[in-house]
């Protein structure tokens, strides 16, 4: 606990991996976890399915901007930021 907030709901936590099949090393649909709620920045209970061809580096972007962090542009090959709301 935090004060009266379990410290998760504070916490941003990245899991995954550049390559969604090592054997052939392949990095399309990579998976990505984000854990925790982001100080109440994140919505949880969802699953997001990028659209084909998009970098991971939108996730990474999309997620540093949850952070404060608005005056970064652009991350690695990212290409935009990717929505993490429910479609």
């Amino acid at each position: 606990m935090d004060g009266d907030t379990p410290l998760l709901d504070k916490t941003m936590v990245v899991y995954g991996s550049p390559m969604a099949d090592g054997n052939i090393h392949n990095h399309r649909r990579c998976p990505l976890i984000v854990l925790g709620g982001g100080n109440g920045k994140l919505a949880g209970n969802m699953h997001l399915k990028a659209p084909d061809g998009t970098p991971m580096a939108n996730a990474m972007l999309s997620l540093m901007h949850t952070l404060g962090l608005e005056d970064v542009r652009n991350f690695g090959d990212s290409t935009d930021s990717l929505s993490l709301s429910a479609p």
